[in-house]
């Protein structure tokens, strides 16, 4: 299960076998009569590790849930991990009970990597109230439509790159996710193609994603005294790449928070997440320092945890992957567009109160193939009968509830249509998160995925790929994850629903709609 040596297994039994044992026997005896959920018999020190597929360990979960309820007990290293399956239990937890269960495990390897400023992953504290007060002012839902400009510019930036060149895609859609990022949070304006800036930080992104992985996440917080092991024994790598991710950690906080706020001083900067919290600043504040640092971490976590799992990038890579898959979705969609908007204009946001479809389809996209199958694990701040124990919300076990969502592994937006076409409730909020740790940013991410999702339908058709006889190459998708999840890359064809479609006319069409 774990990214770690040979060796490193025999270091880590040698050192940490008396340790987990005292540390097992050291734990809370629970009050008489109360009990912990069932869950499959654990191996003494691995716990469950070698039971779990390590591929997709959100479907082994979902399997003993069958098995054993909606809350399945686990044990990793002698640590407790409380998998909650079900929606309801997870709402009442998470939510109804957010007062206490609003806290993060604690994770050593994040200071090791120097993110310990990272919001999402902070522990309940004074330090994580500020940040999250930070986001909400920038990225509640009553401010969301002031990025709609910016969401229309990018949009268009995306549609050109695409009609350019096609086969990249993949790439495409990461510089457009982290392209409105940017700007929303640093009125940084990424150039269309090849943005030093942009690929400066998420080659930087791509390395922390690469070696912090689950397995070393899970050791080090596992057993924290591995740390002060020297640099050079075997299965020690991530101490000696350590120093390097500080640094880049430090350039991801530091280069673009700069840009802001030169273009402070100038007058070239737009409204953005930093600029308004900058203004907002009483210097003379005894804790202006201190805000002013968490405005700048705050930022760091917008950018860093869009990037770092390419959050909207990977929701349309799967958005692609199904209209390939069920090519009757994409003509339907295809067929509202064209009597809504027509084909002399793009789709706005004024249109997609008409065109719910559109936002069926991209609900159904969220819940098909969740990017966190997992969500963010909580804890509970005071004493409970769950305390010291890691709370896990299954989102991939929710998201597929047959219960809730017949032939759950199909594709169907119909299910969040009323009779009548409208939307129903269901928004499938569960995927950005519970309770206080909700994600700040669902309203930005939302409005992005759509607008891209509408000019993308309105613009281009999407097919399978074709080999040089002409026959269609069959497309068998896969994806491949740990903490969050993302298609492996697939082949298809990307053209214009209107063969006279070149990019003067694209371009015209952009003009006409600015």
């Amino acid at each position: 299960m774990l990214d770690v040596t040979g060796g490193f297994v025999a270091l880590l039994a040698a050192i940490t076998i008396g340790y987990v044992f005292t540390h097992h026997f050291a734990k809370p005896r629970l009050p008489p009569g109360v009990q912990l959920p069932p869950g499959p018999t654990s191996l003494p020190v691995l716990g469950n590790a070698l039971a779990i597929d390590v591929s997709a360990p959100w479907v082994t979960y979902t399997a003993w849930g069958s098995q054993y309820g909606d809350m399945v007990l686990t044990r990793l290293f002698g640590h407790d991990n409380i998998v909650v399956n079900s929606e309801e239990i997870a709402r009442d937890l998470l939510e109804r009970r957010s007062q206490n269960y609003s806290d993060r495990p604690e994770i050593v390897s994040n200071e090791l990597f120097g993110l310990d400023y990272n919001t999402a992953l902070m522990r309940y504290s004074n330090r994580w109230r500020l940040q999250r007060k930070i986001f909400h002012q920038s990225f509640r839902q009553d401010v969301a439509h002031n990025f709609r400009p910016m969401h229309v510019a990018k949009t268009h930036e995306l549609l050109l790159n695409l009609l350019e060149n096609p086969l990249d895609f993949a790439k495409h859609l990461e510089v457009y996710s982290g392209s409105v990022i940017m700007s929303a949070v640093y009125s940084y304006d990424a150039a269309r193609r090849d943005d030093h800036m942009l690929e400066r930080i998420t080659k930087g992104l791509h390395f922390m994603r690469k070696e912090m992985t689950p397995g070393i996440t899970m050791v080090f917080s596992a057993f924290p005294s591995l740390l002060r092991l020297p640099s050079w024994l075997p299965g020690m790598h991530v101490k000696r790449v350590a120093p390097f991710a500080k640094e880049l950690v430090l350039d991801i906080l530091e280069t673009p928070f700069a840009h802001t706020e030169r273009g402070m001083a100038t007058g070239s900067v737009s409204s953005c997440m930093v600029s308004e919290q900058l203004l907002a600043l009483d210097e003379n504040d005894v804790d202006a320092a201190w805000q002013k640092k968490a405005i700048k971490e705050s930022a760091g976590t917008a950018f860093g945890g869009e990037y770092i799992s390419f959050n909207t990038a990977t929701v349309l890579m799967n958005f692609i992957l199904a209209m390939i898959l069920y090519p009757h979705i994409q003509e339907r969609a295809h067929d509202l567009i064209e009597i809504v908007v027509g084909s002399n204009r793009f789709p706005t946001f004024e249109d997609r109160a008409s065109l719910p479809y559109v936002d069926a389809i991209l609900r159904e996209c969220m819940r098909w193939r969740p990017v966190f199958p997992f969500a963010i694990m909580h804890a509970a701040v005071e004493s409970d009968v769950y305390k010291g124990a890691t709370i896990t919300p299954n989102v991939w076990a929710m998201c597929h509830n047959e219960e809730k969502y017949r032939n759950a592994s199909e594709f169907n937006p119909d299910r969040f249509l009323n009779p009548d076409g409208t939307l129903t409730d269901d928004t499938v909020s569960i995927v950005w998160g519970f309770g206080r740790r909700i994600c700040p940013g669902q309203y930005l991410a939302e409005a992005s995925l759509w607008s891209s999702m509408a000019c993308l339908l309105a613009v281009f058709k999407f097919l399978k790929a074709k080999d040089e006889t002409g026959a269609e190459i069959e497309l068998k998708p896969q994806w491949s994850g740990s903490l969050t999840v993302r298609p492996l890359p697939f082949s298809c064809s990307i053209t214009p629903r209107n063969e006279e479609m070149d990019i003067t006319t694209l371009q015209r069409l952009i003009g006409a709609s600015v």
